[in-house]
C-alpha cells in the first residue's frame, strides 16, 4: 500500500513541457465512454511529444462521469502512461477539505499517478489563509504531489502572489496550473520569484507563449490535443532562447487556441477531433451542448494555418 510517506513516489509531478488534459470521447448518444478512442488520443499526444496526461479534469467533463466511468478512464490513462514512461496527473478535489482528503487517499493504490491537479476551493470563497490551510491539509495526506489549480474565473477566489509563494513552500505542493485569464502583475511577480522546486504551468492556452518567455514550466493545454508537436516545439524554442522562432510559432497557436475556446471547453475540441475521425462523435453531456458547426469550421481553418 502506498502512503504519503512512500518515497517511491516522485516529488515532481511532471517534467518541463506540455501536459494534455484529455477529453472523454463518448458514443454518439453520449451514454457510453469510447475507451478505444481515449486510448488512441492518449498514445497520439504522447507520441507527438507531450510529457504527460491529465485525466479526469474539467476538459474530461469529470463532473458528468460516474464512478465506474472514472475508474475505466483512469485504467486506460495509467496503462498508456506506464507503457510510455509519461507523467499522469489526475484531477481530484472539491471545495470540502475533508472530502478532498478522502478522495486523494482513495488513489493510494494507483502508483502510476505522479500528481494531482487540485482546485482552489470554489464557491465557498475561503480567505487566502484558508486556501493555504486547505492545501497544507491535503498535501499531508496525499499519495502524490499536488498541482494547485488556480482558476479564479471558475472558483470565484482570487489568490495573490504572496499566497502563491506561501503555497510553494508547503512540502508536496509542487506547482500551479495558473489560469487567471491574463498576464497580470501577480503572474509576472510569481514567475520572477521562480520559487525553487515549484512548477508553473500555463493553464490559459492563449497565453502559453508569453508565459514561457517569462519562465513558465510548460502548459496544461486542452488545445494540445491538436497540433501537439507544434506546442511541444514552442516550448523547445523558448528553452533554446530562440525568440524569433518562438514568436513565429506562438502567434498561430494562440489563434488556434482562441478558436478552440470560442464555445465552452471541450465542445469545439471534440468537434474538431470528430472531424478528424479521432473520436466517434462530438457528443458532450448536459449542461454542455455540442459546438456550432461554424465554430468547428473556424477551428479547423486555424489548425490548417498552424500545420501548413
Amino acid at each position: 500500500m502506498t502512503t504519503s510517506s512512500d518515497t517511491s513516489r516522485i516529488s515532481t509531478p511532471a517534467p518541463r513541457g506540455i501536459l494534455v488534459p484529455l477529453v472523454t470521447p463518448f458514443t454518439a448518444d453520449g451514454e457510453h465512454v469510447a475507451l478505444d478512442a481515449l486510448e488512441g488520443l492518449a498514445h497520439s499526444v504522447l507520441a507527438d511529444g507531450a510529457v504527460g496526461l491529465v485525466a479526469l479534469g474539467t476538459t474530461a467533463e469529470a463532473a458528468t462521469l460516474d464512478a465506474a466511468e472514472k475508474e475505466a478512464i483512469l485504467d486506460v490513462c495509467a496503462r498508456v502512461c506506464r507503457e510510455r514512461g509519461a507523467a499522469l496527473i489526475v484531477g481530484a478535489g472539491t471545495n470540502d477539505t475533508r472530502a478532498s482528503v478522502h478522495i486523494l487517499r482513495a488513489y493510494r493504490d494507483r502508483p502510476e499517478i505522479t500528481g494531482f491537479l487540485t482546485p482552489v476551493p470554489y464557491f465557498t470563497r475561503p480567505s487566502e489563509t484558508g486556501v493555504v490551510a486547505h492545501f497544507a491539509r491535503l498535501a499531508a495526506d496525499s499519495p502524490a504531489p499536488l498541482i494547485v489549480y488556480n482558476v479564479p474565473y471558475r472558483t470565484s477566489r482570487t489568490i495573490g502572489v504572496e499566497t502563491l509563494l506561501r503555497l510553494a513552500r508547503i512540502p508536496r505542493v509542487a506547482g500551479v496550473k495558473h489560469s487567471v485569464g491574463a498576464i497580470d502583475q501577480d503572474t509576472i511577480a510569481l514567475l520572477a520569484a521562480d520559487p525553487a522546486g515549484f512548477g508553473i504551468w500555463a493553464g490559459d492556452d492563449l497565453y502559453l507563449s508569453p508565459l514561457l518567455a517569462l519562465g513558465a514550466t510548460g502548459g496544461i493545454l486542452a488545445s494540445a490535443h491538436l497540433a501537439t508537436r507544434h506546442f511541444v516545439d514552442l516550448v523547445h524554442a523558448w528553452d533554446a532562447g530562440d525568440a524569433a522562432t518562438a514568436r513565429k510559432a506562438g502567434h498561430p497557436l494562440a489563434t488556434l487556441s482562441a478558436a478552440l475556446f470560442a464555445e465552452p471547453n471541450p465542445t469545439v475540441i471534440k468537434g474538431v477531433l470528430h472531424e478528424q475521425g479521432r473520436i466517434p462523435s462530438p457528443a458532450v453531456r448536459l449542461p454542455l451542448l455540442p459546438a456550432e458547426s461554424a465554430s468547428v469550421a473556424a477551428a479547423v481553418d486555424a489548425l490548417a494555418r498552424v500545420e501548413k
